[in-house]
C-alpha cells in the first residue's frame, strides 16, 4: 500500500510506525486507520522485526480524529468511518476477542511501545493505551474527548482505561471528558516513563533493544498473549494454559540458548525457532 498518512521504518530488528500528518497534528482519518491496519500486519510478519514502536511526526501524537472528517460526518447524517471494506487484519486467529478494531493490538505476536511525543487525544488516547508500554513528554495534553462530542467511549476504552488504572480513575476521565496532562497520566500508572522531547525516542528505543536482546521472541509473543487472554479467563485457565506452554516451549531451540546463555554468562542469541 502507497503510505501517505504514515512512515514505516525498519532498524536493529525495530520497526516505526510514524503517525505522518503534522499540519494536522496528526488527527486521524479513515485513510490513516486503514494504512495504519496495513503497516502493523506487515511488521507482525517481518522476519527482520522483533518489535514495533508508534509515535508521531512534529508536534502532536494523535489529536484525535480529524474535524473535517467530523464535519463529513454530519453532512452524511452519521457516522463514516472511511475506510474500504476489505482492511488488513493484523493479529487474526489468535482469539476472537481480539478481532476488533484496537483490540487487534493485543493479538500481534511482538510487543507495541508508544512514544508519545505529544497531545494524543480521542482515538489518539486509544492508540497510546492498546500499546504494551508508553513513553510519554513531560506536559502534553490527553484526553478521552467524546464526551464533548456526543459519542460514547471509543475503541473500547471503556472496557481498557479501568484494567490499566482502576475503575474510580478511568471513570473520572471517562465520564467528564477533561483535559490532563501526561504527567498526571504517569502519577495515575498510564504512562510508564516521562521523558524529555529530545530523548524520547533514543529512550524508548534502548528500552526496546534490551527487551528484545534479554528476551526470546517466543516468550515475548506467548507472554503477551498470556496477558491479555488472562482479562477474561480465570486463574485455573491461566495456570493450564502456562503449564501446557512451559512443556512445548522448553523443547524449543531457544530454551537450550536461553540456559546456555546464563550459564555462560553471555547474551543470548536467540533464533525464534
Amino acid at each position: 500500500m502507497d503510505l501517505k498518512t504514515l512512515r514505516y521504518d525498519v532498524l536493529d530488528k525495530i520497526a516505526t510506525i510514524t503517525l505522518n500528518r503534522p499540519h494536522r497534528m496528526n488527527a486521524w482519518t479513515g485513510r490513516m486507520h486503514t494504512e495504519y491496519r496495513d503497516v502493523l500486519a506487515r511488521a507482525d510478519k517481518a522476519a527482520d522485526v522483533r518489535a514495533i514502536v508508534v509515535t508521531g511526526e512534529g508536534k502532536g501524537f494523535c489529536v484525535g480524529a480529524d474535524t473535517k472528517a467530523l464535519e463529513g460526518h454530519i453532512e452524511k447524517g452519521g457516522y463514516d468511518a472511511g475506510t474500504p471494506d476489505a482492511l488488513a487484519e493484523p493479529g487474526k486467529g489468535v482469539s476472537t476477542d481480539f478481532d476488533a478494531s484496537f483490540a487487534y493490538h493485543f493479538g500481534l505476536s511482538k510487543p507495541v511501545v508508544a512514544a508519545i511525543n505529544g497531545p494524543a487525544a480521542g482515538v489518539g488516547l486509544v492508540l497510546a493505551c492498546f500499546a504494551d508500554i508508553r513513553f510519554a513528554v513531560p506536559g502534553v495534553k490527553f484526553t478521552t474527548a467524546h464526551g464533548k462530542l456526543n459519542f460514547p467511549a471509543e475503541y473500547g476504552l471503556s472496557w481498557l482505561l479501568p484494567r490499566l488504572i482502576g475503575l474510580p480513575r478511568a471513570n473520572d476521565l471517562l465520564l467528564t471528558s477533561r483535559i490532563f496532562t501526561s504527567d498526571e497520566a504517569f502519577a495515575l500508572g498510564l504512562v510508564n516513563r516521562l521523558v524529555e522531547p529530545d530523548l524520547l525516542l533514543k529512550e524508548t528505543y534502548a528500552y526496546v533493544r534490551q527487551m528484545i536482546e534479554t528476551v526470546s521472541p517466543g516468550s515475548l509473543r506467548e507472554t503477551r498473549w498470556q496477558i491479555y487472554k488472562d482479562l477474561h479467563r480465570d486463574v485455573a485457565a491461566s495456570v493450564k494454559d502456562s503449564e501446557r506452554l512451559i512443556d512445548a516451549m522448553s523443547r524449543q531451540k531457544d530454551f537450550a540458548e536461553g540456559v546456555n546463555a546464563f550459564l555462560e554468562k553471555r547474551k543470548p542469541n536467540w533464533t525464534g525457532e
